[in-house]
This record gives structure tokens, C-alpha cells and sequence, in this order.
């Protein structure tokens, strides 16, 4: 039987150590220590003892090794602590109102009548509006009889499991009898029961088989770009290492064979050698020892420092703390920092990361009259904030205190018994689908069945117009104070075709009243001549409110005539109950009775967006970041809320509309797209074209094009299924990469990873995904980085992903503060340290030319020992973790800082060369300055100091200087911290050398500590320090001579930004309030499917009547995660 338990981590107790080794000897310079290590234990070849190498690779190994371990138990620790583990397939659960579903269940009976279940399908989706199953007949009877429940025998077979959300074919086989099962009777993992008390369900799919978790991808190992530039990087330093370890092998191989085969009595040959060209064999792999330092084994140990440390700062940045919530950033994976500053492409959800699900009711036009701004005393506009007056509802005992309205003149015409607007929100509480709940009296709960619905009825109850109860036949709404009951005669329900619904309701006085709400562009053409006037003054406020990127609907009223009424409701019983054409026949008498309609004004509402998001779209789009916003959501929808966050604007040359139902219309929807952007695009001569001509298996990587304007693309999930096969997902990405904006609407989870994988697939560009919702796990694991925001839909997409906080608008600070410091302290890091490797192994290098070709090193051992460990680690280290071109204000206020990562231009193979060629220049300065101002000196006192050990001496105190000078030039930012690691590492480096070359030591450890007194000798000379200043000189100067001349020719984007730092004004100028340019008529405020209005009048949803409440239960306390299993 399946179990329900799921696994969002890698490893287990026995996996661990086998797959993370492995994932660790992926890094190419870990197997290449590992081969050293066993060089080193052959004694003919060793120079060095093997403890040098097997020491820092276990260290290495086990550092990364507790750090994986421990990134891996924040990613599944949380899964543990739920219940829901132990459900397995077959098993009869119970949930609760507000309960998740805890995995995927045949729906059997429920607390509602005709065991009805009303659900929020929003963690599959992102679609906040109601939708509801029904039980089978057979199984409703059941009702919540434990003793029934547990004698239940019945067998399903269903289809194997699948990641098809919107589809599920089964039987159940009952007491001999076989009944069908789809779609309509399932419960599927990660929606949550709304409106119903209680319902039963049995386990058909259970843990990974579930249909959300088909649909949510396999958890990666994932890589920065600058981890595998560095396994490339290491290859080629191994072959320049395999180059110059040849090269002194055939020295020696020539040197022995031409001098040292004369010389055996003096410097006797290793036993075992007999020829000069054995002698260069040994020797080549004594090299490969000796010069290993080019490829330090502490780089990998200071790269995970720097991650941990740059973290941990995201993890204290109080600015993206979030109070209400009590919810820090949290880096949840600490091996990806520096990918934050090379985004190129951010996905995002909409439901809950853009958007916080809260629909307010927020302006209305009433008879050509606005509401909803706010006027100071000269009749100037005032903006709406914290500080600015509410309306007082006091007077209104029925009213929500949630609701907040500030223009005060609405409630007085309200007050004043002004006809048309009681008319109007008298629509408001008639004409909707919404089921009220009211278990005290005066406590109301509206389940309405998109949350637009549930704002237009909450505004009329603050209005004194309060929605109290209804029942299949009547609608009960207390007017002003008095209660009027209402004859529901008709409900003409909403569908997508005809963008509106109507109701037609007797009022208690008899009038007959036909009461309509829809899309502008449906309800204008239905409107009465007379109204012309009136149409045009709504339509100035339709402009204004869709300007603000409100959602809009318009309101429309008839009086009927009883004789034509019954009439046309005999003809409409008659079609409902046709068995052919019913639904064309229906939709006739609707457009009959929905003619000559008075204007009474509109509504506009607004989808809260998070806070900040525009501002934050603006910005990323100024760092040259693209945004796609994949959604479950319905298109009207999501372009609403494009328009709302500025990611679509009036000022696009054109957004194309994807909806093609074949793959042939796909292609040309598409291709129409691309030549309209980019007609030369089109040419044999284009370059991409020429590109993909040519066959090959390997997937080609699409470089950026250019359109000849700005472009938006929205394509539908119908449409995008045909455009993610294989022949058509070239031309996809080619003409969606071409667009500043790509809105992909009523997608499924599956095709969210789809979309992020294709972009993968063709572009040389870092992507993030960010969302909230279980539906947005498996494009958040697809993507380079993923981004988890802990909002209304559970844990699920913050438990996959690779870093969370609480809001949208902490993504900017993320990416162009702590993503982009992350990568240039990690560039600076390495380029820096190649470098002072470089200089400090080539200098082995030339001294073979001069020690016969011998292996012998250079330096002292211990300051090989040392070099790498102590008096080079923390000065680059806190350059790493501390340094920053400019600080967070102007990073994100000149959010073009950002692009040079995009672009990978700090670190880089061309870089890489440019650190070695430095290096090699170094070297050759370190070690030939020494060793002709060495050569056949004496003291001042005339004796020798022509020695190896003062020449090594004097050689690492030149090395260490200049390293130390280096870091102090590449260092932008200096803290208290790198002055001390700085100025401490160089009087370690005194200390222990004056120690270790002192008398007492060589007297307490000979074997160990040869120089004895050579410091206090040599350093104690003039012309040392003079050939010391001379050697620091000639390495520093040029590396500032062509700084100087960069920053003046051709300067960085930091450069050109630092010279503003000296100009305070200039910050002021670029504080500057967003606005909002969009004047597109906003899409209508209709955000489900299908209207409930036949459950609604069949009354099956409804209960025996009863003084308050007429609808199902609620119960707001139940644990959110409770289930009983049976």
C-alpha cells in the first residue's frame, strides 16, 4: 500500500556519505588531491610529507560534508512533524473545514446536503475561488456513520497515477454494481476544504503518487556557473602544471645525463636510478608535488567560508524582516550566493507572491458621479494613506469592521436616500452567487465564489445594505435597517462567453427587477438608447480606475413587464429541459431579457497587490532582468495584474496574445509575433538561422536578440502545451526571449518546470523561480535558484526552495544587494587568489634552473606550510566577506550595477588568464630581483649572504609583502576587520619567522628548524629592504598604472557610479515617487469559471431554513492540518 510520507531532501542516514563523496569528486581539483595524496605516499617521488595533503582534503571533505547535512535537514526536518505520513492508500480519513487535503481522496460523503464539498484549489492553481465536488449517491448515504464508514467494502480501479490535475477516470465496484468516478468526486492533495463541516474521503493516491507531487519535479543537485567555470578553470591549470612539470622533467633528464652523471660522487643518484632519463621521470611527478600550490586545497574551504558568511548576512538583513509575520530571509542553501547577482531570468507565480489574495472594493461611478478620492479644503487630490480619515460604519451594527472606505460624501448620498445609489447597492447585495454564513446574529461570513464577489457584497453590507440569507427561492437583505425578502425568480449565470450575470427578483412591493453586472465591453452594447449620455461619463471614470489598475465592472438594471416576464419564464423552463441545444436555446432567452438595460454606474476594485511590487518589477527591470509570470490563473486575470504592477504598460509597441488551438495556428501566432519585432529575423542571412541549419544532436545556445521595440507575450496553457513540443520550442523561445514580459496564464505546475527547463535549454542565462504555493515547487526546484515566499499557502514551495522570505519586494534586495555583493566578493576572491598562488609556485619554477633541475623548493617548509593556511587566509577572507563597491542605497538605486554579472564579466576565462599572466610576471620579479641583488653580495661586516637560506628569505618576505600590497588595491571597503587581518598576518609572519630561525629553536628541534639565525642576519641589511621596496615596486606598479587608466577609458558601471557618491544631489534626484502611466481599460472583475447559480436555484446546496443562516457551517477554529483516520 502507498504511504503518504513525501521526501523533498537528498540524502537519508545511509545515502549521506556515498552520494555526497561523490557529489564532492565531481570538483575536479578534490580527485586531483586525491591522486596527489597517493603520489605522495611512493618515496621515490615524495618531497613532501603526506600528511600535508591528507590533512586539509579530510578537513575540506568534512567542512562541505556538515554543511551539505545540514542544508539538506532544513529542506525536510519540517515534513517529519505532520500527521499526514501515516495515511496510506485505502484508508478512510476525515477533514475539516479549513483542513488541507492530505493526499489525493474519492470524495464519499459530506456535512452539506447531496454531499457537496466546497474547495480552494489555490496551491494547484493559484485560483482563489470556490469550486465544488459532489459524492457519489451510493456513497453520501454513509453520512458520517463511523460504523458504516468502517464497514465499507467497495473496490476501486483507477487509472496508474498521473500528473493530469484536471482529469481522473475510475470505477467503484459496490455491492455487485459498478458506478462511474472522474474528476468531480475527487479531492486532490493541497486544496483546502472550505464551507463544508466535515467530509470523508478514501486514499487513492498517496504520497509521490499524488497529483501534486507528479507534478512537482525530482530534487537537483544544483551548481553555481562559477563552480563549473572553476572545474573547467582547474583542468587547464593541471594542463600548464603537466606543461612546466615536462619541462623541468626533460631539464633535469638533459642536466643529469650532461653535468650530474659526472657528479654522482658529490651528489649521489636516488637508489633504483640508473639513467638520466629515469632521473626526469621521478622528477616530473616530484614537481607535480612541489608545484600543486597552483591549485591550493584551502580555495574550495575559503569558497565555503565566503558562502556561509554571505548567508548569513541575508539571514540578519533586518530590512527583510517582516513583522506582522515574524518571518526573516532565510538562506536555506548556502552553496548558491553568488548566483543571486547573475539572474537573467525571473518566473514568477501570481497568486499570493504578486498579489496577497485581498480584493477591496476601492472607487464606484454612480450615475456619473465618482467615488472614492479623497479632497482637502482647495479641492486638490489628497493621497490615501495610514493617516487619512475612514468612513465611520458605526451607524451600521450588520457592517464588516474590516471594510475601510475614506471618501465620506458616498455614505451621506447614502444617507440622504439619494434613489440611484441605493439602486446601485441594492444590485450590489441581489445580484451575485455568494452563500452567507451567520452562526451569531450580526456576525456574517460571506463564502462567495470569487473573491471579486465577496468584495462587491461586503461593500453594499457596509453601505446599509446587508446580504443576510437566502434559499432557493428568495434572497433576504436588511435595507438601511429594515429587512426586506426578496423572490429570487431567475439566475442568468456567468460563463466566459457571456462575460456577465444577471438575477431577476419581485421586491416586496411586486416590481419585477432584472439586475445585471458584467464586462464593460458586453454590458455597453446592451444598454438603452437614453443612456448614451451617461455611458460616456462612466466610461471617463472606467479610463480613470483602469488607469490605476483596478478591476472593473459594470451595473445595469431593468424593470420588467409581469406579462412578458411569464411568458419568457414558461419559454425558459421549456429550454431547460430541452434534451437538444439546451445550452444554445438558454443562451437566446438571455440575450432576449438582457436588452434595454439602464446604466447605473460601475465598480472598481482592486486586487491588492503585495506591497511594493510595482516599484520592485521596475527596478529588476532596470537591472535588465526579464520577467515571465507562469499562472494557474484564467487570462483576463493575470493580464489584469500585469497591467496593476507595471509589468505591462501603454507604452509597448504591442502585446501579442498567444491562444492558437492547434499546433499549426501556435507556429503562426508566433512566428507573426517574432516578424513584427524582428523582421530580419526571418533572412537566410541571420545568424541563428545559419546556426540551427547546421544538424547537430547538442542543444545550441540562442544568443540575445534585439526587437525593434518593447513587446509583451501572453500565452495561454492550451496554446503553450503545443509550443513546448519539440518541433515548436525553438521558435517559442526565440520570439518569448524577444519580449520584456512573458505571461503564461492557466498553466499547470508541470508546465511552469517546462517553461524554466526550455529557457535553460537556449539561453546562457541564470534563472530564479519564485512562488508560493505547492503548484510552484516543481518550476522552483527546475529553476538555477529557487525562491520561496511563506505567505497564505502553506510551506510546501518554501520547503524546496533554495532561499525565502515573506514578501515579493525583498527580492530586489536579494538580488542587486546580496546577490550582487555575493558575486563580486566571490570574483575578487578568486581572482586574488589564483593570483598569489601563481606568484608563489611559479617562483619553484625558475629556481629549477638554477638547483640542476632538483625539486628543491625554494622556501622553507614551514612557510610552504604556512603560506596558504595563515599569513594569506584572512586578509582575503575579510576582503571576501566584508567588502562592497558601493553600499545598499546606491545599489539599488542604480540598478545597472547589476548587469556586469549578467554578463559574467568579473570573473571569467579571460580574467582567469589575465590573473595568471600577473602572476607569472610576479613571479619572475620575486625571484630574480632577490637573486641578483643576492648574487655574490656580502655584509657590511664582509660576510657572505649569497646563502640559499637568506635567498629564500629574502624571496618569501618579497612574496608576502606584495601579496599583501595587492589585496590592499583590490580592497574597495575597509573595515576595522581587514586592517587588522592585514597588518596581523604580516606580524605573524615576522614573529614566527624570527622565532623559528632563532637560536632556541634549533637548539630544541635541529632537524626541524635549519635556518637558524638567517632572519636576524639577513633583514638586518640595507640593501636587502632596498632590493625588498625595489621587488614590491616593480610588481605593484604596473597593476596601478593600468587600474588608473581603466577606470579613465573605459570605466565600470561601479566607477561611473562612485564618482556620483561625492554628489549628494544626486541621490535626491533619483528618490523619485513611481507612477503610473497605464491608461488600458481593465480587465472585469469575473475571477471563476462557471457561476453556481443552478446549484443556487436547485437548492441543493442549501439547509433547512433557519432564523439567521441558511447555508452550510463553518468552523474557523479547527486545527489547520487535523485529519481521523478510521
Amino acid at each position: 500500500r502507498g504511504n503518504n510520507s513525501i521526501k523533498t531532501s537528498k540524502y537519508n542516514f545511509f545515502s549521506f556519505l556515498p552520494l555526497n563523496l561523490f557529489e564532492q569528486f565531481q570538483r575536479i581539483a578534490n580527485a586531483y588531491f586525491l591522486f596527489l595524496l597517493i603520489l605522495q605516499l611512493i618515496p621515490q617521488i615524495s618531497s613532501l610529507a603526506w600528511f600535508t595533503t591528507v590533512v586539509p582534503l579530510v578537513l575540506v571533505l568534512a567542512v562541505s560534508g556538515v554543511k551539505d547535512a545540514i542544508d539538506d535537514f532544513d529542506l525536510s526536518c519540517r515534513l517529519k512533524d505532520e500527521k499526514w505520513m501515516n495515511v496510506q492508500v485505502g484508508d478512510i480519513i476525515r477533514l475539516e473545514n479549513n483542513n488541507f487535503v492530505t493526499a489525493d481522496l474519492l470524495l464519499l460523503s459530506s456535512s452539506e446536503p447531496h454531499s457537496l464539498t466546497y474547495i480552494e484549489t489555490a496551491e494547484l492553481d493559484g485560483e482563489t475561488n470556490l469550486k465544488v465536488k459532489q459524492a457519489l449517491t451510493v456513497t453520501a448515504e454513509l453520512g458520517e456513520d463511523l460504523q458504516k464508514l468502517t464497514e465499507f467494502n467497495g473496490e476501486v480501479k483507477c487509472e496508474a497515477p498521473n500528473n493530469k490535475l484536471d482529469k481522473f477516470t475510475g470505477t467503484l465496484t459496490l455491492r455487485g454494481e459498478k458506478y462511474a468516478l472522474d474528476n468531480e468526486k475527487m479531492l486532490l492533495r493541497g486544496c483546502i476544504i472550505r464551507n463544508t463541516e466535515w467530509c470523508f474521503g478514501l486514499v487513492i493516491y498517496a504520497g509521490p503518487d499524488t497529483k501534486l507531487m507528479q507534478n512537482s519535479g525530482k530534487t537537483t543537485f544544483k551548481r553555481t556557473s562559477i563552480d563549473r567555470l572553476m572545474n573547467v578553470l582547474v583542468l587547464l591549470i593541471f594542463a600548464f602544471l603537466a606543461l612546466m612539470c615536462l619541462i623541468l622533467a626533460i631539464g633535469n633528464g638533459i642536466w643529469e645525463y650532461d653535468k650530474g652523471y659526472y657528479f654522482q660522487v658529490y651528489l649521489p643518484w636516488a637508489e633504483g636510478v640508473n639513467s638520466a632519463s629515469y632521473s626526469g621521470f621521478l622528477m616530473f611527478w616530484s614537481y607535480v608535488i612541489i608545484l600543486n600550490t597552483v591549485v591550493p586545497i584551502s580555495l574550495y574551504v575559503s569558497v565555503e567560508i565566503i558562502r556561509l558568511g554571505n548567508s548569513f548576512y541575508i539571514d540578519w538583513d533586518r530590512k527583510m524582516y517582516y513583522p506582522p509575520k515574524d518571518t526573516p530571509a532565510q538562506a536555506r542553501t548556502t552553496t548558491l550566493n553568488e548566483e543571486l547577482g547573475q539572474i537573467k531570468y525571473i518566473f514568477s507565480d501570481k497568486t499570493g507572491t504578486l498579489t496577497q489574495n485581498i480584493m477591496c472594493f476601492n472607487k464606484c461611478s454612480i450615475h456619473g458621479k465618482s467615488y472614492g478620492d479623497v479632497y482637502d479644503m482647495s479641492g486638490q487630490r489628497i493621497e490615501i494613506n495610514e493617516k487619512t480619515e475612514k468612513v465611520d460604519f458605526s451607524y451600521n451594527q450588520l457592517a464588516d469592521p474590516k471594510f475601510a472606505f475614506y471618501d465620506h460624501s458616498l455614505v451621506e448620498a447614502v444617507k440622504l436616500g439619494d434613489i440611484q445609489t441605493h439602486r446601485f447597492f441594492r444590485l450590489l447585495s441581489l445580484c451575485h452567487t455568494v452563500m452567507p454564513e451567520e452562526k451569531k446574529e450580526g456576525n456574517l461570513v460571506y463564502q462567495a465564489q470569487s473573491p471579486d464577489e465577496g468584495a462587491l457584497v461586503t461593500a453594499a453590507r457596509n453601505f446599509g445594505f446587508v446580504f443576510r440569507a437566502r434559499t432557493p427561492e428568495t434572497i433576504t437583505v436588511v435595507e438601511m435597517g429594515e429587512t426586506k425578502v426578496y423572490k429570487l425568480l431567475a439566475i442568468l449565470d456567468f460563463n466566459n462567453v457571456r462575460k456577465r450575470m444577471s438575477v431577476i427578483v419581485r421586491s416586496p412591493e411586486g416590481d419585477l427587477t432584472l439586475y445585471c453586472k458584467g464586462a464593460d465591453t458586453i454590458l455597453y452594447e446592451l444598454l438603452h438608447s437614453s443612456c448614451d449620455s451617461l455611458k460616456e461619463e462612466t466610461t471617463e471614470h472606467l479610463n480613470e480606475f483602469a488607469g490605476e489598475g483596478l478591476r472593473t465592472l459594470v451595473v445595469a438594471y431593468k424593470n420588467l413587464d409581469e406579462e412578458y416576464f411569464q411568458d419568457w419564464i414558461r419559454r425558459h423552463h421549456e429550454a431547460s429541459t430541452a434534451l437538444e441545444g439546451r445550452e444554445d436555446k438558454l443562451s437566446e432567452l438571455y440575450e432576449e431579457i438582457e436588452k434595454d438595460l439602464m446604466l447605473l454606474g460601475a465598480t472598481a476594485i482592486e486586487d491588492k497587490l503585495q506591497d511594493g511590487v510595482p516599484q520592485t518589477i521596475e527596478t529588476l527591470a532596470r537591472a535588465s532582468i526579464k520577467i515571465w509570470v507562469l499562472t494557474g490563473d484564467k487570462q483576463e486575470t493575470a493580464m489584469n495584474i500585469s497591467y496593476s504592477c507595471n509589468l505591462l504598460n501603454d507604452d509597448m509597441d504591442d502585446v501579442f496574445v498567444i491562444e492558437g488551438s492547434t499546433s499549426d495556428d501556435v507556429l503562426k501566432e508566433l512566428r507573426d509575433a517574432r516578424k513584427k519585432m524582428k523582421p530580419e529575423s526571418f533572412l537566410d542571412s541571420d545568424e541563428i538561422n545559419i546556426q540551427f541549419e547546421k544538424s547537430s544532436k547538442k542543444p545550441k545556445v540562442l544568443p540575445d536578440e534585439q526587437a525593434n521595440g518593447v513587446y509583451g507575450l501572453v500565452i495561454t496553457g492550451h496554446s503553450l502545451a503545443y509550443g513546448l513540443e519539440e518541433n515548436l520550442e525553438l521558435e517559442l523561445v526565440r520570439t518569448a526571449c524577444m519580449c520584456k514580459v512573458v505571461i503564461c496564464c492557466r498553466v499547470t505546475p508541470l508546465q511552469k518546470a517546462q517553461v524554466v527547463e526550455l529557457v535553460k535549454k537556449y539561453k546562457k542565462a541564470v534563472t530564479l523561480a519564485i512562488g508560493d504555493g505547492a503548484n510552484d515547487v516543481s518550476m522552483i526546484k527546475t529553476a538555477h535558484i529557487g525562491v520561496g515566499i511563506s505567505g497564505q499557502e502553506g510551506m510546501q514551495a518554501v520547503l524546496s526552495s533554495d532561499f525565502s522570505f515573506a514578501q515579493f519586494r525583498y527580492l530586489q534586495r536579494l538580488l542587486l544587494v546580496h546577490g550582487r555583493w555575493s558575486y563580486i566578493r566571490m570574483c575578487k576572491f578568486l581572482k586574488y587568489f589564483f593570483y598569489k598562488n601563481f606568484a608563489f609556485t611559479l617562483v619553484h619554477f625558475w629556481y629549477g634552473f638554477f638547483s640542476g633541475f632538483s625539486a628543491q623548493t625554494v622556501y622553507d617548509e614551514w612557510f610552504i606550510t604556512l603560506y596558504n593556511l595563515v599569513y594569506t587566509s584572512l586578509p582575503v577572507l575579510g576582503m571576501s566577506l566584508f567588502d562592497q563597491d558601493v553600499d545598499d542605497r546606491w545599489s539599488l538605486l542604480f540598478p545597472q550595477l547589476y548587469v556586469p554579472g549578467q554578463q559574467n564579466l568579473y570573473f571569467n576565462k579571460t580574467v582567469f588568464v589575465k590573473c595568471m599572466f600577473q602572476g607569472i610576471y610576479s613571479s619572475l620579479i620575486l625571484f630574480f630581483i632577490p637573486y641578483g641583488a643576492m648574487y655574490n653580495t656580502v655584509r657590511s661586516d664582509g660576510k657572505a649572504i649569497a646563502d640559499y637560506q637568506s635567498f629564500a628569505l629574502m624571496v618569501q618576505t618579497c612574496l608576502l609583502i606584495v601579496v599583501s600590497v595587492q589585496i590592499c588595491l583590490d580592497t574597495s571597503y575597509w573595515t576595522v576587520v581587514n586592517q587588522f587581518f592585514i597588518w596581523g598576518s604580516l606580524s605573524v609572519y615576522f614573529a614566527i619567522t624570527f622565532t623559528m630561525y632563532s637560536d632556541g629553536m634549533y637548539m630544541i628541534f635541529t632537524a626541524s628548524f635549519p635556518f637558524v639565525g638567517t632572519a636576524r642576519n639577513t633583514l638586518s641589511q640595507p640593501n636587502v629592504w632596498l632590493a625588498i621596496f625595489l621587488s614590491i615596486t616593480l610588481c605593484v606598479l604596473p597593476v596601478v598604472g593600468f587600474r588608473f587608466l581603466k577606470t579613465q577609458l573605459r570605466p565600470t558601471p561601479s566607477d561611473k557610479v562612485r564618482k556620483y557618491l561625492i554628489k549628494p544631489e544626486i541621490l535626491q534626484q533619483h528618490l523619485r515617487r513611481l507612477r503610473r502611466t497605464s491608461t488600458r481599460r481593465s480587465g472585469y472583475a469575473f475571477a471563476h469559471q462557471h457561476g453556481f447559480g443552478a446549484l443556487i436555484m436547485s437548492g441543493r446546496n442549501m439547509r433547512p431554513k433557519s432564523p439567521f443562516a441558511t447555508t452550510g457551517t463553518f468552523s474557523p477554529n479547527s486545527d489547520k492540518h487535523k485529519h481521523k483516520g478510521l
